[in-house]
């Protein structure tokens, strides 16, 4: 029978068509951004504004794609499912919008975008519209139909690229920053659009009549994954959003956007260990409540846990040792000064995918109640972190505070996890491939090497070393699950 595992990986490939290629696509986006914004406060201004979509959506989508999946699992009436879960998003998104048109000016005052409170209803449009394919996406995943998910998300970020290189390219006056931003968050909500349409076929068979019942349960189970939610993403990207207004207080508010700028240029180099960790979310959710049954899943998530941190600690050693080479990514100079605090993102988010791996206990167990617990905790530290010193720190704050509160995550999940539904996760495989990454990592910077070629050499050799150190401990089990 097929190997879970190869499943898996065989999955998270065809998604990761899509995720990889569209970050590596959006990733073009950085060095024309950089290039075309001399000043990083201008992109400053479109990093925050995409920091709070990212609150948006979590909002708006109300953890239905989760509820939908957890649900289809024990009840064979999918289509009620499907339409309980569009009901609810429609229900949120409308007072959502409503409440946009009343307020949008005080909203942007309160965000010191005074004087284009049309970002505001542009950025809303723009959630409204992903939060509306958030479903029918979980429908294709659910019925693995990978290549037409990867082919849809690919269409829509093709119309995105396309249109931005058309814009700056040709269009866009370096004297008026603002027209840029304002362009850019129109081309998205263009190729946001792009979805619902490809999706069409996907909304047939909605139920005319609501099925309370059910969409009370649902709601009931996701709230708590939306306070999850809600709270993980403080920790992603708040400090995106704290940055401009706790230093504004000292310094001139063209000063506080620059340094969200280049931090948030800085962060899209950590973003490879990003793109695998969105590619495999999208495989392993499904995949793992596919598992849920079997006799040998605790293996088979422990088998996984090990394959995922190899994987993730050679991302982080791929990108910090040839730091040189990553940072032409960003075309402007005035951007490199906050390279230094790459590293310290990475293993922030290698933190974070080994969370994403143990969350899996508490969605299965249906205990979501425990993942809000971590995330608010998360989200408190993320908070205090900030607050106190960002504004001595600036940015290296918000490096470090991402790291250590991923780390109390990491450890608290494992902790309850434990506890509630242990899963015999390979601990010394756990400590054996961070602990060798580590330890690589500043074996390199201690090594002098003048020549730029030899050092990138020996930078290479050095992360050929650790993929020696996890195939040796591998290789005699690499394919032993089997379903």
């Amino acid at each position: 029978m097929t190997n879970p595992i190869l499943k898996l990986a065989g999955q998270t490939a065809i998604y990761g068509l899509s995720s990889i290629i569209g970050r590596l696509l959006n990733y073009i986006l950085v060095p024309l951004y950089t290039l075309k914004f001399a000043n990083p406060a201008d992109y400053g201004v479109v990093s925050e504004l995409y920091a709070w979509v990212a609150f948006l959506i979590v909002i708006l989508a109300f953890g239905m794609e989760t509820a939908y999946f957890r649900f289809t699992q024990d009840n064979h009436d999918e289509k009620s499912i499907f339409s309980s879960s569009l009901y609810v998003i429609s229900s949120i998104n409308l007072v959502f919008l409503i409440l946009i048109l009343l307020f949008h000016q005080s909203i942007a005052d309160a965000l010191l975008f005074s004087d284009h409170k049309e970002y505001i209803v542009l950025l809303s449009l723009i959630v409204v519209l992903d939060s509306f394919s958030a479903i029918p996406l979980a429908r294709l995943r659910a019925k693995e139909k990978a290549i037409k998910f990867a082919s849809i998300q690919l269409s829509s970020i093709g119309v995105n690229i396309g249109l931005n290189f058309l814009y700056f390219l040709f269009y866009f006056d370096s004297n008026n920053p603002s027209e840029g931003v304002f362009y850019i968050l129109l081309i998205n909500l263009i190729s946001a659009a792009i979805k619902p349409l490809l999706l069409v076929k996907e909304y047939n068979g909605i139920s005319i009549k609501p099925n309370w019942a059910l969409m009370k349960k649902m709601a009931l189970y996701s709230a708590p994954l939306v306070i999850a939610g809600f709270a993980g993403i403080i920790n992603e990207t708040l400090d995106r959003a704290l940055l401009k207004h706790l230093l504004v207080n000292n310094h001139s508010l063209e000063y506080a956007e620059a340094q969200v700028g280049i931090y948030s240029a800085c962060y899209k180099l950590a973003m490879l260990v990003t793109i695998f960790l969105q590619a495999y979310r999208y495989a392993a959710e499904p995949f793992f409540f596919a598992q849920a049954k079997k006799e040998n899943r605790n293996e088979i998530y422990s088998m996984v846990m090990n394959y995922f941190i190899g994987l993730v600690c050679f991302v982080f050693l791929f990108v910090s040792l040839n730091i040189e080479v990553f940072k032409y990514f960003i075309q402007n100079e005035a951007y490199w000064v906050g390279l230094d605090i790459v590293p310290i993102l990475l293993l922030a988010n290698i933190c974070l995918g080994i969370y994403y791996n143990q969350s899996i206990w508490y969605k299965l167990s249906g205990k979501t109640k425990f993942g809000a617990y971590i995330a608010l905790t998360g989200a408190s530290i993320t908070i205090a972190l900030n607050i106190i010193y960002v504004p001595t720190y600036g940015y290296w704050a918000c490096a470090w505070a991402t790291l250590i509160v991923y780390i109390v995550q990491m450890i608290l999940s494992y902790i309850l996890g434990q506890k509630h539904f242990p899963i015999p996760y390979n601990l010394y495989k756990f400590f054996i491939y961070i602990g060798a990454a580590l330890c690589l990592f500043f074996i390199a910077g201690k090594i002098n090497i003048e020549s730029y070629y030899l050092k990138l050499g020996m930078n290479n050799l050095i992360i050929l070393a650790f993929v020696l150190v996890f195939y040796l401990i591998e290789k005699n089990k690499l394919f032993e699950a089997k379903s």
